[in-house]
């Protein structure tokens, strides 16, 4: 069987309307949805009616959470990453997740927002907590 693949999604910061018509298709393609917090997320869905289930994934979990879902990715669930605002991986434990994926050899991709930069250090699997560019 192949493993699923996990979806690193942009989110807004601030306007509902900035975000990609691509990271919209993913979020409704994909098995589960890992949110930095489901009540914020939920508030995004509710506006483009997006039906597809939410799991928590953040900071006070992602011990717990993060084996869980490279679990359901190894079994072929596709899973979307985001976070209350932004890229995940900046400023939250995506980079985390993204670090257990390739470890376990877990395809990783981007659905980005409006910077490169940021797509290309979060999808590194490299430390995002200092960065320059």
């Amino acid at each position: 069987m192949m493993s699923g693949k996990l979806y690193l999604c942009a989110t807004p910061i601030g306007n509902l309307e900035d975000i990609t018509f691509r990271v919209l298709e993913t979020l409704r393609l994909v098995d589960v949805i890992a949110a930095e917090d489901t009540r914020n997320t939920l508030k995004l869905l509710n506006h483009f009616e997006i039906k597809t289930p939410m799991t928590s994934y953040h900071e006070h979990n992602k011990a717990e959470k993060g084996p869980k879902l490279v679990e359901r990715l190894l079994a072929g669930e596709n899973i979307a990453l985001v976070t209350d605002a932004g890229m995940p991986g900046i400023s939250d434990p995506g980079a985390d997740l993204v670090k257990l994926c390739y470890e376990a050899g877990v395809p990783v991709t981007v659905a980005p927002g409006a910077s490169a930069a940021v797509v290309a250090l979060v999808l590194s699997g490299l430390d995002t907590r200092r960065f320059v560019f």
